[in-house]
């Protein structure tokens, strides 16, 4: 099998911009059943016979595809592939039988196959939404254009059926005999189904090369509207028992249930941390300030002295962290997890903490800045990739039962107010320091009330106790050391990122942490084993991802 340019075709490059969306497929309860191994057989068998439609739709795709091509080696490239899926078709009933299932009766297809299918069939056949595409396509460039946009909206299926299957077999016991899916998972991991899918990927790049960059734009609008499709596929596969996905459907609002997610800000939320967002600020301040000589609300400090003021403040909190982090760090790990140890050790950090904050204060650094700046910068934060969609979606549903909570060191909760202005993510809580003002002047003061670990557990275990007529499923989401206790007091902890930091404070506390995805996939299996999925508080285990996608695919769903 040969293998693709470094730098990437269209397909490479079309899969690296879309393959978040193939966490929407993972984290369906489609495939965290069947990667738990515990997937209803009639489930599996339905979605069988629904793939077979699709099968079907392939093949005359193929065909299509294959009269719209100009080129002999091209036309011969496509035949072959529509030969794999007819063999494909020829040979499914002995595939099922040898992956231990009895076949399942004729089915129709769903509506959400059958929009799979149109979308296929009308790519192939030039009916491509939004193009201007005549009647009859007759030249042999507009036929071979055809040709790679139907290559362009079955590429990301295959690519994303071996991708996934991948991440499912790297779960896997391979001496395990007991998983009745894996015979069927091991299929679509063979060398033959990657040939196969890069064969496809391989002639889009051929078939693509020379389009313009308007064509290639209609190829990629296809290829993503193709991986949403697969989205929706998976997720409508009919589940009928009990999955520990999407969360959002465990609380029950009619007996009290209500879903409380807790968030931290500083990159969690954000790509920056927000104290150098408000150094811009006090800096671009004194840049604009009366140039004439006269006294300013900055008291005179010039913008070099006070980035070098910033820069001096920034270098010694780092570095304290740094050692305070080091003298609370057990020099061995202990046997079994100690929440008591890890929060007495966290207690420690108050002391340094506030210190950090009376030297911001006393430098006056804060003040002098404008509120309406400061909401400005607000509004133009960037956020971590799907974050502002994440809780735009949780406030906009009306049927979840929902409440949520920023709890953030931040020194301005008007930043943070900001960063959500928009539509329904008004609605979010925010629990944080704030700046004092005198007439929208900053006069350099924190209005202190998160300044510890400690201080947030806290504020989290008021929140709750505030409101005990709901029986809540508590959800944190946090990526510092500052997060650790509210994330393991949680039913649910979430870590973002990959702080070394806390990794290692927490493993030496006996703190557990493990793949988000890999998490669901054991704790599916206890539906099984132990009747049950309930996530419990103090566990010891805390969940890690990657990307804002995995929460709203674990919480949310698609």
């Amino acid at each position: 099998m040969g293998v693709m340019d470094v730098e990437g075709g269209i397909a490479r490059k079309l899969w690296t911009k879309f393959r978040s969306e193939s966490v929407f497929v993972n984290y369906t309860p489609f495939f965290v059943c069947l990667a738990a191994g515990n997937l209803n057989a009639d489930v599996f068998l339905h979605y069988t016979s629904q793939h077979v439609h699709l099968l079907n739709a392939f093949a005359h795709a193929y065909e299509l595809a294959e009269e719209c091509a100009d080129d002999d080696e091209d036309k011969k490239a496509i035949r072959k592939l529509r030969k794999h899926v007819k063999n494909k078709l020829k040979s499914h009933d002995s595939l099922v039988r040898e992956w231990g299932f009895e076949l399942p009766e004729e089915s129709t297809s769903t509506n959400v196959t059958v929009k799979y299918m149109d979308f296929l069939l009308a790519t192939a056949s030039g009916r491509i939404e939004g193009q201007k595409v005549p009647g009859k396509i007759a030249t042999p460039f507009e036929k071979t254009k055809v040709a790679a946009y139907t290559l362009g909206a079955i590429a990301p299926c295959m690519r994303l059926f071996a991708f996934i299957n991948k991440e499912i077999q790297a779960l896997l016991d391979p001496n395990d005999s007991n998983h009745i899916y894996k015979k069927w998972i091991d299929h679509y991991c063979s060398q033959n189904f990657e040939a196969y899918a890069f064969r496809i990927e391989e002639l889009l790049d051929m078939l693509s090369i020379s389009l313009t960059g308007e064509e290639l734009d209609v190829i990629e609008k296809l290829y993503h509207q193709s991986m949403r499709l697969e989205v929706d596929f998976f997720s409508s596969q009919p589940i009928i028992q009990e999955a520990v996905v999407p969360l959002s459907r465990m609380p029950d609002p009619a007996a009290g249930g209500q879903l409380a997610i807790f968030c931290d800000f500083d990159l969690t939320c954000t790509a920056f941390d927000s104290s150098a967002i408000l150094a811009e600020i006090a800096i671009i301040t004194m840049q604009k300030a009366d140039p004439d000589g006269s006294e300013t609300q900055l008291d005179q400090m010039s913008s070099a002295d006070l980035r070098s003021t910033w820069d001096a403040l920034s270098t010694q909190y780092t570095e304290e962290f740094v050692q305070c982090v080091k003298s609370i760090t057990p020099t061995e790990t202990v046997k079994s997890f100690s929440y008591k140890g890890l929060r007495e050790a966290l207690e420690q950090f108050a002391d340094f903490e506030k210190k950090a904050n009376s030297r911001v204060v006393q430098s006056g650094v804060l003040k002098g800045l404008n509120q309406e700046d400061i909401k400005r910068a607000g509004q133009g934060l960037i956020l971590q990739g799907g974050c502002k969609g994440f809780f735009h979606k949780i406030m906009k549903n009306e049927n979840l039962n929902v409440a949520v909570h920023i709890l953030s060191y931040c020194w301005c909760g008007d930043l943070i107010r900001s960063a959500f202005s928009s539509g329904e993510v008004k609605a979010l809580n925010v629990h944080s320091n704030e700046l004092a003002c005198d007439e929208s002047i900053t006069t350099g003061e924190i209005i202190k009330k998160l300044e510890s670990p400690t201080e947030k557990l806290q504020a989290f275990n008021n929140i709750l106790n505030n409101d005990k007529d709901c029986q809540h499923l508590t959800v944190c989401i946090g990526g510092s050391v500052g997060d650790l206790l509210c994330l393991l007091e949680a039913d649910v902890g979430i870590v973002m990122g990959s702080s070394p930091t806390l990794r290692r404070l927490g493993e030496q506390f006996g703190v557990s942490f493990v793949p988000l995805f890999s998490g669901l996939v054991a704790k599916q299996r206890e539906v099984i084993e132990v009747g049950s999925s309930n996530w419990k508080k103090l566990s010891g285990t805390l969940y890690t991802v990657s990307s804002w996608d995995e929460i709203h695919a674990f919480i949310l769903g698609s």
